[in-house]
């Protein structure tokens, strides 16, 4: 390893990342979006080997220009020696950055509850029980979370929202916040969301529903957009509440808060609503900073419903 301090180093050394973190909770994608991209990767190396892997890589005449290695709680007791191993390569003049990939214990048993495979060391611990092999990892892990450069949460993230986050932190070394908004359109009629944070009833907007030609249209659909945005008043919330969230979100961030729903509601959620979800969700999607996703609970069930009444002859 002592070469690495000289000429290894002087030749330039390469992005070396070290890839950890709860099992279920995204380390495979990320190692596979990072070997799509070009990373030479390994996955599961033996902490033990973690220095002699530096030393090949960083050798002069090696063409590795991005190294990503893969270490979890498989590696047992030897995990123990990941801290010492990557205190050792920075001492050498290494640049090594930490991935640490996070999730929610309740979403880890619905993982692996999902796959039906057993958890790396559900077998050591007491009982044998999935809850206690989770928190023993969580405890051996505990000490490399506080030193990674990088948190990820993937507990509300789809696999593609995954995927996104991880490109725009990894690939295009954006600044990562550990928040994820989502932007939550839905029908009062239908009951207001359990999860949500900030709830905002736009039925004080004209209701598009009561217009023949809108009735089975939605949000997304051009005129009932331009009907619900051509009111003088639309304009005035969504800059209103544009700005309460500019003065909000970053606040949350500060506070460590990791998910926020912010939902909008109308009577049915399937116009108002789903208009300013969209409006509201462009408007922060370009501030950046954090990750935001859009849904719409009631949209199509109420087209639907409504649907179906007129074939009944419900409605006439």
């Amino acid at each position: 390893m002592e070469q690495l301090q000289g000429e290894a180093l002087a030749a330039g050394t390469p992005r070396f990342l070290i890839v950890t973190g709860m099992s279920g909770g995204g380390k495979s994608t990320a190692i596979h979006l990072l070997e799509d991209a070009g990373f030479y990767c390994v996955d599961n190396l033996p902490p033990s080997l973690i220095a002699p892997f530096a030393e090949l890589a960083m050798r002069p005449g090696s063409d590795l220009e991005r190294v990503a290695l893969g270490i979890d709680a498989r590696s047992g007791s030897q995990f123990e020696e990941v801290p010492g191993a990557i205190e050792g390569l920075k001492e050498r003049g290494l640049s090594v950055e930490i991935l640490f990939m996070d999730c929610d214990d309740a979403v880890l048993v619905k993982r692996y509850k999902e796959t039906r495979r057993n958890h790396p060391m559900q077998l050591f611990s007491s009982g044998g029980r999935l809850e206690d092999g989770i928190r023993k990892e969580r405890e051996l892990l505990a000490g490399i979370r506080g030193e990674a450069d990088v948190v990820i949460d993937s507990s509300h993230l789809l696999t593609r929202e995954l995927r996104d986050e991880l490109s725009r932190v990894l690939l295009h070394e954006e600044q990562h916040h550990n928040l994820m908004v989502t932007i939550l359109s839905f029908g009062f009629k239908h009951g207001i969301p359990t999860d949500a944070d900030l709830v905002f009833d736009v039925r004080f907007l004209p209701n598009p529903f009561y217009v023949e030609e809108l009735k089975l249209l939605t949000g997304p659909d051009a005129p009932v957009r331009e009907y619900v945005t051509g009111d003088p008043d639309c304009a005035v919330f969504l800059d209103k509440l544009t700005d309460l969230m500019r003065f909000l979100i970053p606040g949350y961030i500060r506070e460590g808060k990791n998910q926020l729903v912010i939902a909008v509601g109308c009577t049915g959620g399937q116009h108002r609503s789903v208009t300013i979800a969209q409006a509201l969700y462009e408007r922060l999607h370009a501030l950046g900073g954090f990750g935001i996703k859009i849904a719409h609970r009631d949209c199509h069930a109420n087209v639907d419903e409504v649907k179906n009444r007129y074939a009944t002859g419900a409605v006439r």
